[in-house]
């Protein structure tokens, strides 16, 4: 029957059926045939999947990001990084990476990242004398940065699935996802260099405090969103409201860039973008509660511990798995499956949980840039006005480059666990 489950999996990804439906309806069949438990039952548990305070704050960060955006705050930010490295070689790019970084502080999405701060700056690039596909490539993977640094609606996933503190995540997805954007920096920084592109803007320390002044409310955004999670004044998902809050009221009152008649289609977009991931959350429940019953997880630990007890090797298995696996599946279904199948393999093996939720969340963050599904790809492409097949070359050195940076967080677990210590 588990051989079945893949088999109809597998079938249907083949013909296109959208993920969420893939993964209910397979399971759903092979209960149909065992007729050992009932459909209603499989239904309750989908929808007690969903019915989690926890997972509240994913349609909030979506919201806040969308305000974010809408609202004049990533322009704001834009405009302060590009003062700041505009004079550098590659200035642009540097501040696309940077400027992703603050967004993903805010939204906790990769494609919601990759469009809202390619839309400026892309276009701009472009105007500058940068190549088209490296300007594409740059936003595609600045974009991944979205579900690295907290708030992340993948780290909440895994988070609720492992049943790991949210919070203890947040914190210790601080120093790895800046460790990403510095090397994503130094990497457009040595190409661009190659290449002549950018550098040779004015930087005077009247624009600085200027652009400063303009952005300040934009930059104290993720300082309460995330201070207020660490200080123990909120939960994340009482952070995820405070920031559509803060948002509200910088973008409809303060910097009065959002209209009224704006507040539907924000609303309504974030609506459909949280009840996908709620959809597929379901979906992803019913296919676990299956492996779980056939005892799936159990038989693949006693499977990883006979073929090895060294945790190094063991890691390189699951980290060649995730990667595989993100390469093709969808971010939320793969956190949904997987994290059931894998946290027995890594608990017996002695890695801690919450370092192993960063591992597996930059893994898959790769996936957002590699073909034939990474999305930052396609998102990227349609704001750059350029064909997929080009971007595929550009963005070989970032995919080489974020894989380095995964085996190193992977085997360095002070780098995720030492704020957590801290707080300690």
């Amino acid at each position: 029957m588990t051989a079945l489950l893949f088999i109809l999996l597998l079938a249907l990804f083949l013909i296109n059926v959208p993920i969420a439906v893939t993964l209910g309806l397979s399971s759903s069949i092979i209960f149909l045939l065992e007729g050992n438990v009932s459909l209603i039952a499989i239904i309750q548990r989908m929808f007690n999947s969903v019915a989690s305070f926890p997972l509240l704050a994913i349609p909030f960060f979506i919201l806040a990001g969308k305000l974010m955006e809408n609202g004049g705050i990533s322009r704001r930010l834009i405009h302060l990084a590009n003062v700041v490295f505009g004079q550098v070689k590659g200035g642009l790019a540097i501040v696309s990476i940077i400027a992703c970084a603050f967004f993903a502080a805010i939204s906790g999405s990769a494609a919601a990242t990759t469009a809202a701060v390619g839309s400026l700056l892309i276009p701009a690039m472009v105007k500058k004398g940068y190549d088209r596909d490296f300007s594409a490539a740059v936003q595609a993977a600045g974009g991944t940065i979205g579900v690295m640094i907290p708030p992340s609606v993948p780290l909440v996933l895994y988070g609720v699935s492992a049943g790991v503190s949210i919070s203890s995540l947040f914190i210790a997805g601080i120093i790895p996802g800046l460790m990403v954007t510095l090397s994503l920096v130094l990497l457009v920084y040595v190409i661009s260099l190659r290449k002549g592109y950018g550098g040779g803007e004015a930087f005077t320390f009247k624009d600085f405090l200027k652009a400063f002044a303009d952005a300040i409310l934009a930059l104290l955004m993720p300082v309460i969103i995330l201070g207020g999670i660490y200080g123990g004044i909120f939960t994340p998902t009482e952070a995820a409201v405070v920031a559509v809050v803060y948002g509200l009221i910088v973008g409809v009152l303060i910097y009065r860039e959002i209209k009224l008649k704006d507040l539907v289609e924000i609303f309504s977009s974030s609506v459909v973008v949280s009840a996908v991931i709620m959809f597929i959350i379901a979906g992803a429940s019913s296919f676990g509660y299956y492996l779980t019953r056939a005892r799936i997880p159990k038989e693949l630990t006693e499977l990883m511990l006979g073929v090895t007890d060294n945790w190094i090797i063991a890691l390189l298995i699951i980290n060649a798995l995730l990667l595989f696996v993100g390469v093709f599946m969808e971010t939320s279904a793969a956190i949904i499956i997987l994290t059931p199948i894998l946290v027995p393999i890594v608990s017996a093996l002695g890695i801690d949980l919450v370092h192993f939720g960063i591992i597996m969340i930059f893994n898959l963050a790769v996936g957002f840039i590699t073909p034939p599904v990474g999305i930052n790809l396609f998102v990227a492409a349609n704001i750059a006005g350029t064909k997929f097949e080009g971007l595929i070359k550009a963005i070989i050195p970032f995919i080489i480059i974020m894989v380095l940076d995964v085996l190193i967080i992977s085997f360095i677990p002070a780098i995720s666990l030492f704020l957590e210590t801290l707080q300690k």
